[in-house]
């Protein structure tokens, strides 16, 4: 398999992922999950997804389709589309799936995985974290890492539109 292969191959379809889990399961692997629009990636993405996937063995991201951007974003969200943002995720060492939900909330796509981490950005209670229930009521935990400062997809359109 050549190099493009292997990223498109993490990118999984929702029919395609629980193989994977089950693969992973059976070999005791931690499953770490983590979910965002991931519009411009920029370093503040890297430091956290690195953080994320230091938490187990295979970290999925769950990826906010186009239309779930621009319904939590605004009509001019999002810059790249969902191809090229999950083939720039899929492209990182770190990053052992990608799977593309359309809802606003990651919460089925959740339910499905069923993490023994799932994690977001420090600026979220871990209460308030969507799959907290799930994760917890399994005996997962919740985590949120601290972001990289100065670094936000927002600013760096901002910065762009001059």
């Amino acid at each position: 398999m050549d190099k493009l292969e292997v990223i498109k191959s993490k990118i999984l379809s929702s029919e395609s992922l629980p193989a994977k889990l089950a693969y992973w399961r059976f070999h005791s692997q931690k499953i770490v999950f983590t979910n965002g629009c991931f519009d411009l990636l920029h370093a503040g993405h890297i430091d956290y997804l690195a953080k994320a996937a230091g938490m187990g063995d295979q970290l999925i991201i769950g990826l906010n389709s186009d239309n779930s951007v621009k319904r939590l974003k605004g009509n001019e969200r999002p810059v790249m589309d969902e191809y090229s943002r999950s083939m720039l995720l899929a492209s990182l060492e770190t990053v052992s799936a990608v799977v593309i939900f359309e809802e606003d909330t990651p919460y089925e796509l959740i339910k499905m995985v069923n993490p023994d981490v799932l994690v977001k950005a420090s600026d979220y209670n871990p209460e308030d974290i969507v799959g907290y229930d799930v994760v917890t009521s399994k005996g997962g935990e919740v985590v949120t890492v601290e972001l990289l400062p100065g670094y936000s997809t927002t600013g760096i359109i901002q910065k762009i539109k001059g």
